[in-house]
């Protein structure tokens, strides 16, 4: 069995990180979403990831989210990557009036931007709903759908201002919303989503490591660089040990859900529970080899350490994942291991 990306996957991801290099720079990030960037990563087939090919999309897995995700992490990129996939597979699920259908084909085509809520009634923040064409938000087992002009979104502050945070309150939503075909449905695509979260904080991770790694061979005290000194050489190690060990975590997550194995939900919250923990040494680590400097808007890693903060939340924080892998292996039947 093997778990790591496949050779297709890796080639896609490179494709993506060349993109995003040109055109997702530090300065391109603080400028927020931008739809020709959208437009470029639909080029290729980012947005169309889990869309079915009969609309037009590439038909993947969770795997190939993961490989995406965290190239789209390691940019900072604002575009909802992960969103766009959790819309695909909810919509692939949805019979009413070929809207479905509609926006799918919108997606892989990149004329449409998703904003995806899957938890919690009544009026919450919902990521990317400040810029997108259109809202999927589920109330318990019923899933709503409504293009953004109908949808009621007022503005929302977050941590991370890329995010685009929208406040969307569902007592608006009574009439019309989408025949889902099961509860399970939007289970499994909140699943996706969670590891989709946990790739998109591995890749946040890697790129605030990177920064951090730069900046003590560049910053001299007492007359050498910082990195030369063991205090920092140990905390920037200990972040490689944990991103490394998150990795493959994510990775069986990811292949769980693409065959459905019992363990899928269980092993979604490890995966996000790993990566959270990885972005919060990360946070801290990075930030104290900073100084204070790392707080400020002029230095690049204030850009990653939102992201990081906002993400670790997003789709359940490590508290909730813990209690849902401590609620599975203490319950009366234990999923089964992924093999």
């Amino acid at each position: 069995m093997r778990l790591a990306s496949t050779a297709d996957e890796e080639l896609f991801a490179r494709a993506v990180r060349a993109l995003l290099e040109r055109r997702c720079t530090p300065q391109d990030v603080r400028a927020g979403f931008a739809r020709k960037r959208w437009e470029e990563l639909a080029e290729i087939g980012v947005t169309g990831l889990l869309v079915p090919e009969e609309h037009g999309g590439l038909g993947l897995g969770a795997g190939a989210l993961v490989a995406v995700a965290e190239e789209a992490g390691r940019a900072c990129a604002p575009e909802p990557v992960v969103e766009a996939a959790v819309a695909a597979a909810l919509l692939a699920e949805v019979d009413e009036d070929g809207r479905a259908a509609e926006w799918l084909r919108a997606l892989a085509a990149g004329t449409a931007v998703p904003a995806v809520r899957l938890t919690g009634p009544g009026a919450a923040p919902v990521a990317h709903a400040a810029y997108a064409d259109f809202l999927l938000v589920a109330d318990g087992d019923r899933l709503y759908g409504r293009s953004a002009a109908d949808a009621g979104v007022s503005a929302a502050r977050g941590v991370d201002p890329g995010r685009g945070l929208g406040y969307v309150d569902m007592s608006m939503w009574s009439d019309g919303p989408l025949a889902v075909r099961q509860e399970r449905v939007v289970s499994r695509a909140a699943r996706l989503g969670t590891v989709g979260a946990a790739a998109d904080l591995l890749g946040a991770v890697r790129a605030m490591l990177d920064l951090t790694v730069s900046h003590a061979r560049q910053r001299h005290q007492f007359g050498r660089p910082i990195g030369s000194y063991q205090a920092v050489k140990h905390q920037l190690a200990d972040v490689l040990i944990a991103v490394e060990f998150a990795q493959p975590v994510v990775l069986r997550a990811a292949f769980s859900h693409d065959h459905d194995l019992p363990s899928a939900g269980r092993d979604a919250a490890m995966a996000k529970v790993f990566a959270s923990d990885a972005a919060d040494l990360a946070g801290r680590s990075c930030l104290q080899v900073h100084g204070a400097i790392g707080y400020t808007e002029e230095c690049d890693l204030a850009l990653w350490l939102r992201r990081v903060w906002a993400l670790s939340a997003a789709w359940g924080d490590a508290a909730h994942h813990r209690a849902v892998v401590a609620a599975d292996l203490l319950g009366p039947a234990p999923a089964p291991p992924c093999p």
